[in-house]
């Protein structure tokens, strides 16, 4: 067993210290030319697809006479209730949460401002934290994924939303401005996803940032930026990481791309998979969920991989430059030299994986084939399809499964309610995960749909195994996957290293030696 004191506590203190530069400068954005210099919105079935004005430029008011809100039609708000509807009926979890909590308000006093896809699902975790106390203004952490129709009807319903599917570079960060920077209302609490809000709140309001109670980020690339933050002694509020609790990780990293990967490919190129060879980069859980959906239907899958543990899982290895979650994983260089009709897309958060920019030259031509699909032509006709502007696949061009969502937003929502009523001194500025027992709870709730029960310890064997018969039931540092998954600081890795020396000398004896001799 490797773990330390540090690691056995409830709720370890993390100092992650990945080598990955926090973005002083806004996030690029690419850009595809549009008239006024924006992005005319890709009409949802709702939408007029003849209103090509900016949402920036109406004035548009709800049924309650409030116009504290941006979206592209507050006509669609019917619409939009409807699909939030149908999405409850799949997340009775969080709704068992809402009815549970709602009368005690756990969240009274709570100013939640939030960057997250706006979707039915999300509306369904934003309403519930309305019914449990909180004031919320929200904005979309993806151009592509906001449902107009949804933005709409939590507009119509009283939450301040900016947001609309097609926004502009500038219509990204006017939007998320316009909810932080409201007079007489300052956010208490971030619920964040790519880590966009929390950098703009860093950066523009140090001063509101210094008074946050809590973050909540639940995204690779957003929980990277706050381990650096952290590590620079930048980041003077507790923040919660939900993207490596177990039942993210395993629900909506995992089974969650196992089943949009498809539905996104399907839905813009009509492709067959059968014998089409693929290249996934990456081999954590987004990765392994791609692999296994394209090696069912036929595909011959290969993987690229930085970590010797991540890799073992029956697939080819190649060589490509990183992986995801990274930048510049698909390179120029590498895009000249691909086939006639190759298909390349992103399942990242952000747009930083494929090198776009180097495919905004004169020499190349796009041309608009469909909604969020282009094609990019060389000077010799060879043509490649690009989906979603190099963007996150599934939530851009598809839908991902309500369920998944359901286990994600009950996570964020726990999260949430306890770095809010957490007393004084339980939490420092640091990261932390989100406790075992939580994990534990999230999961749980969500057993009743599928008729599960789970098996009780008896007194007897609980006192042999050491544990509580309500749990937890595992370690912290016990991660549901490979030892690599485990956050260690320094010391615990030199700890580690040691032991793993002293265990199979001659191993890594013969290891070194075959590296030196390559």
């Amino acid at each position: 067993m490797i773990g330390s004191k540090a690691l056995r506590k409830e709720i370890p203190q993390i100092n992650f210290k990945n080598q990955i530069q926090f973005v002083e400068d806004k996030q690029e954005f690419s850009r595809f030319p549009t008239k006024a210099g924006r992005r005319s919105s890709a009409a949802s079935y709702t939408d007029s697809s003849d209103d090509e004005t900016s949402p920036r430029d109406k004035t548009q008011l709800n049924s309650k006479g409030t116009s504290d809100f941006c979206v592209k039609n507050i006509k669609q708000a019917e619409f939009g209730r409807r699909e939030i509807e149908i999405a409850e009926q799949d997340m009775s979890a969080l709704i068992s949460l809402r009815k549970r909590a709602q009368g005690e308000k756990p969240l009274a006093g709570a100013k939640i401002v939030g960057c997250t896809h706006i979707t039915a699902q999300t509306a369904v975790l934003i309403e519930t934290l309305v019914a449990l106390g909180a004031q919320c203004r929200w904005t979309a952490c993806n151009i592509y994924s906001t449902q107009n129709e949804v933005a709409a009807a939590l507009s119509e319903i009283g939450v301040a939303v900016f947001a609309w599917k097609g926004e502009s570079e500038d219509d990204f960060w006017w939007c998320i401005d316009k909810c932080v920077n409201m007079e007489g209302w300052q956010p208490n609490m971030i619920l964040d996803d790519g880590g966009d809000l929390t950098h703009w709140v860093y950066k523009k309001y140090p001063n509101v940032f210094k008074k946050i109670r809590g973050i909540v980020e639940e995204s690779v690339t957003g929980v990277h930026r706050l381990y650096q933050l952290s590590k620079a002694g930048k980041l003077c509020v507790p923040a919660m990481n939900v993207n490596d609790s177990v039942t993210k990780q395993k629900f909506d990293n995992l089974y969650c791309c196992r089943e949009s990967i498809l539905d996104g490919l399907k839905r813009t190129t009509d492709v067959m998979f059968g014998g089409k060879q693929v290249v996934v980069c990456g081999y954590g859980e987004v990765g392994k969920g791609c692999t296994a959906a394209l090696k069912a239907m036929g595909s011959i899958v290969y993987v690229t991989e930085i970590d010797p543990i991540s890799l073992y899982g029956g697939f080819r290895l190649v060589f490509f430059s990183g992986l995801l979650g990274n930048k510049n994983v698909v390179t120029r260089d590498q895009l000249d030299r691909m086939k006639n009709g190759s298909i390349v897309c992103n399942m990242g958060h952000s747009n930083t994986e494929i090198d776009v920019a180097s495919l905004r030259t004169p020499e190349l031509t796009w041309e608009r084939v469909r909604s969020q699909v282009d094609h990019v032509i060389w000077p010799d006709g060879k043509r490649v399809i690009l989906l979603a502007e190099g963007r996150l696949l599934n939530l851009s061009c598809s839908t991902v499964p309500t369920f998944v969502l359901s286990i994600t937003a009950t996570t964020q929502a726990l999260a949430l309610i306890e770095l809010y009523n957490a007393p004084e001194g339980r939490y420092k500025q640091d990261v932390y995960l989100l406790p075992k027992k939580m994990d534990e709870y999230v999961a749980s709730l969500h057993l009743p749909t599928f008729d599960a029960h789970l098996t009780e310890l008896s007194d007897e064997q609980a006192k042999y195994l050491g544990l509580n018969k309500n749990g937890p039931f595992k370690p912290n540092y016990y991660r549901y996957n490979h030892p690599s998954k485990i956050p260690l600081n320094d010391t615990q890795m030199s700890d580690l290293c040691m032991i793993y020396l002293q265990w199979i000398p001659t191993a890594t004896t013969y290891m070194f030696s075959l590296v030196q001799s390559s």
